[in-house]
């Protein structure tokens, strides 16, 4: 057989590496702590479920769910992004749902790049907007995200010969893996330096809700309130415990949804109906659930770094997300994947290597805060006993 060229750059994931070290260490019948996917443990809230339940019994929602059937939904996202963010959008051209937001960061590109076209993407950042990127057959142009420049991408620094063959920048903040946040002027400066250079600009924002200690962060539409040259996609996930439900939205510039309506269209349908009124009534609720959940988290972090500390490994406190990134041990500087491999199968403790997000990430690992306090000491525990043997702190 013969596969597409664009397969290529995904053969590579080590994550894939990852999941196949917990398979042997389970395997053995060894436990596995495993912090190395984002999937929130917690729960969805009773009153959610109870929309979806009520819904099952009605016929009506048992058919293809088309876009005509989504418009209560959409209007309730209108309405959930007036509330939030003060800005007013159009149901009807500016909101498109999907299947969780990484259906959109996916598709998106198929809808702007041709062959060859650059996207700018964050370098660490998530991987499938690398993924996105290659199933369009289009170059990436990693803008790299150092700490001492508060892990935000120098526009400045992007070549003039690459900005003259892109058509994208994908940003995300907060920002996933390094936890970092962008600032109102940030994104000033990015909408001033898409619309320059006739650039789409594209905000991933997954984690809206969780940020602790601190201001709210800011949206891009907040900016391009007109929105000349944005997009903002967004999940039920993380804010709500959904992520089984695979709720996203798409909102910003009325041709972009358009064309991503388009690339949709020959893709798949929407959602289970019963599933849209779940995430209508979680779109209009009050934010009490989403501050136990923003608490639960903040919790787990402060248990973690305190933890951590204990044993001789400090790591920035996070403002933001539900993670740590963490500078590796001098040993494993250079290899973050062979840090989590050993790790491991030596603890039983999954940890994502900071290669796997990109090439600064390298010299990185990424913890997820997905569960309980306890489970987070005892992993600490288990990874003392790996520094103690391997003496590297």
């Amino acid at each position: 057989m013969q596969f597409a060229d664009r397969l290529q750059p995904l053969q590579s994931n080590v994550f894939a590496d990852m999941d196949n070290a917990k398979i042997r260490v389970k395997a053995t019948g060894r436990q596995v702590i495993d912090l190395s996917l984002g999937s929130s443990d917690l729960p969805t809230d009773q009153f959610i479920l109870e929309a979806i339940a009520e819904s099952l019994n009605d016929t009506s929602t048992h058919g293809y769910s088309l876009f005509s059937s989504t418009q209560d939904f959409r209007k309730a996202v209108a309405s959930w992004i007036q509330s939030k963010f003060d800005v007013i959008v159009d149901p009807e051209t500016e909101v498109l749902p999907l299947i969780g937001s990484q259906e959109g960061t996916a598709h998106l590109p198929l809808a702007l790049l041709n062959p060859n076209d650059f996207a700018l993407l964050q370098d660490p950042g998530y991987p499938s907007h690398y993924g996105g990127i290659h199933m369009a057959s289009g170059q990436v142009y990693g803008m790299p995200l150092l700490a001492e420049n508060n892990f935000l991408p120098v526009l400045e620094d992007i070549p003039e010969a690459v900005l003259a063959q892109s058509k994208m920048m994908v940003l995300s903040y907060p920002h996933n893996p390094t936890t970092a946040m962008a600032s109102l002027d940030f994104f000033e400066s990015a909408v001033t330096f898409c619309k320059k250079h006739n650039l789409v600009l594209v905000h991933d924002f997954p984690y809206v809700d969780l940020v602790f200690d601190g201001s709210p962060q800011p949206s891009v539409l907040q900016v391009d309130r007109d929105r000349q040259v944005s997009i903002e996609f967004f999940t039920m996930s993380k804010s709500y415990n959904m992520g089984g439900f695979r709720v996203g939205f798409a909102v910003g510039n009325r041709e972009l949804i358009k064309a991503l309506r388009q690339v949709k269209a020959v893709v798949d349908f929407n959602q289970y109906q019963g599933i849209m009124r779940g995430a209508i009534k979680a779109l209009a609720g009050d934010r009490a659930p989403i501050e136990r959940m923003v608490n639960t988290f903040k919790e787990r972090r402060d248990v973690m770094l305190e933890a951590l500390n204990a044993i001789g490994w400090q790591i920035p406190n996070p403002t933001a997300t539900m993670y740590l990134w963490a500078k590796l041990p001098e040993r494993y500087t250079h290899d973050s994947v062979k840090f989590c491999l050993d790790m491991i199968e030596s603890t039983g403790v999954a940890l994502s290597p900071g290669a796997g997000f990109g090439k600064h990430g390298e010299g990185y690992v990424r913890f997820a805060l997905v569960h309980p306090p306890e489970v987070l000491r005892e992993a600490v525990t288990k990874i003392k006993q790996f520094f103690d043997k391997e003496k590297s702190i």
